[in-house]
């Protein structure tokens, strides 16, 4: 599986964004998915997962708990993470991940993904 992330870009504090991770191959709805972020200096950190179906309950960091939406859409392949209220320290590079999983309805929150996706900038400005 290959991902490709886009809908990264410069917005004001309190604005929004749109993050999609568009898989290629015909086994994406085999893998759970995750958003991940990284800033210069610090770890990656975990922003959102989604079960392979969509189902069950997405799970998020505190930090943009109410305020990021994850999706996934099988048919076309993609993932989103839907950004509200963004604030300066959502300024990040953001990945989206891919871990092959049995369990159609399970969140999966791993450091050991099968596949990244090559990152796209958000920058939040105040």
């Amino acid at each position: 599986v290959q991902l490709q992330a886009s809908g990264g870009g410069l917005v004001q504090a309190g604005g929004s964004l749109r993050l999609s991770c568009a898989a290629s191959g015909r086994t994406f709805s085999s893998y759970a998915m995750e958003w991940l972020r990284q800033t210069p200096g610090k770890e990656r950190e975990f922003v959102a997962a989604i079960s392979r179906s969509g189902g069950g309950s997405p799970y998020y960091d505190d930090s943009v708990k109410g305020r990021f939406t994850i999706s996934r859409d099988n048919a076309k392949n993609t993932v989103y993470l839907q950004m509200n209220s963004l604030k300066p320290e959502d300024t990040a590079v953001y990945y989206c991940t891919a871990k092959s999983t049995a369990d159609p309805n399970k969140v999966v929150v791993t450091s050991e993904p099968d596949y990244w996706g090559q990152g796209t900038l958000v920058t939040v400005s105040s």
